[in-house]
């Protein structure tokens, strides 16, 4: 999702319009050889600490919080929405900039948020990008009091902020775009104990020891608060699912995209499945995990699943052409899977960067004979004319 338009624009932002363009030029030639390798690397050995690990980890390139659910309202029998937030640190220099102002960062901070109304139809994206500094955006520290971990101003019209905490054990993050009629204000409470992604939370993403990311979980959240569409508040409830992802070269430069799915099931099991295309459409690389309540998490390889498109929808806005269903088969979970969207066009499109979509959805999942089996989300990257992702 961070694609290399985001990388030119997180520049803009965070050299001030005051500074001499021969100054600009001078530290960026300067700085361009050394951030390749100034940028620290996914390891095998990274030695994790929680809650510290919630919080920022300056130094990576890109790293993301994100959390997805469906949520009903009081009465439902169903879900009455899905919803997407993410916050996302984009790393433009490794260190602080060498100078001083109140306009100048190493950050960038960038915002994705969307509200599905599934019995309407209507799926409402919203975005925002800002530079990480005082008065925009910024990460909080741990141990600061505040439990604040990520935070920027709203979209151009809203006043307030978007923000992620950590407090009491629990997460809240609240949005809202007055322009669009949409909010979230929700609490998410660990339902499970977090997974750590790959081996150590050394989540493999191509050959390279360093096309990788330090990646967690947590595939269970309690969730409750409300959710503001069309301009209406309402009350609800449900389960979320939660990642923290942060690295600096997980993508091979053979990756155009992404399948990364996460599945919730009425048994019990958690799976998240991921898949890495070339631009030929073939898997480069794949991996997932399968978790259950009380055991240890089991890490599979490309060879212990299979997942197969079965229908496409293509949308009139992108032009893009999107796998609109599943069967996902684990022999030795004994799951034969069908997954398929809860609404066809659940694509975010950005306003801010050209060509920069992709397609984000709430699921439903039914097993043997139809039966209904579990629910989740599945992001889709790279697809069409959208830009080849960068992270």
């Amino acid at each position: 999702m961070i694609s290399s338009v985001i990388g030119i624009l997180a520049l803009l932002l965070v050299f001030p319009r005051a500074e001499a363009r021969a100054r600009r030029e001078a530290v960026l030639k300067d700085t361009a050889a050394a951030q390749q390798r100034a940028w620290r690397v996914a390891r095998p050995d990274y030695r994790w600490s929680f809650p510290r690990d919630h919080w920022s980890h300056p130094g990576y390139r890109a790293e993301w919080w994100y959390f997805t659910g469906q949520l009903a309202a009081p009465g439902d029998t169903v879900p009455r929405y899905g919803y997407q937030f993410t916050l996302f640190r984009v790393g433009v220099l490794p260190a602080a900039p060498p100078w001083a102002s109140d306009w100048s960062a190493s950050d960038v901070v960038m915002g994705h948020a969307a509200v599905t109304e599934l019995a309407t139809g209507r799926h409402t994206f919203s975005e925002t990008l800002v530079r990480a500094t005082p008065l925009l955006g910024g990460f909080g520290r741990p141990g600061a009091g505040d439990g604040l971990v990520a935070w920027c101003v709203a979209p151009a019209g809203t006043d307030g902020r978007w923000t992620l905490s950590w407090r009491d054990n629990r997460f809240t993050f609240a949005m809202r775009d007055a322009r669009l009629g949409i909010a979230l204000d929700l609490t998410a409470e660990p339902a499970r104990p977090l997974t750590l992604q790959g081996p150590n939370g050394y989540s493999r993403k191509g050959a390279a020891p360093d096309n990788a990311s330090q990646y967690y979980s947590i595939t269970r959240l309690a969730t409750s608060g409300t959710v503001t569409a069309a301009g209406r508040t309402v009350r609800v409830s449900g389960t979320s699912w939660m990642d923290q992802e942060f690295g600096s070269n997980q993508l091979g430069a053979a990756a155009a995209g992404w399948d990364w799915f996460s599945l919730q099931l009425g048994d019990g099991r958690d799976v998240m499945l991921y898949l890495l295309r070339d631009t030929t459409g073939a898997t480069t690389w794949s991996a997932g995990t399968v978790g259950r309540p009380g055991a240890a998490p089991r890490h599979l390889a490309a060879a212990d699943y299979r997942v197969r498109a079965t229908a496409h929808w293509t949308s009139r806005a992108s032009g893009a052409r999107y796998p609109a269903r599943w069967t996902v088969e684990i022999p030795s979970e004994r799951l034969l899977l069908t997954v398929e969207p809860l609404l066809a066009d659940q694509e975010n499109r950005s306003a801010i960067a050209t060509r920069l979509f992709y397609w984000e959805g709430a699921v439903r999942v039914r097993g043997a004979a139809g039966r209904p089996a579990g629910r989740g989300y599945v992001e889709l990257t790279g697809y069409g004319a959208s830009l080849v992702p960068a992270i």
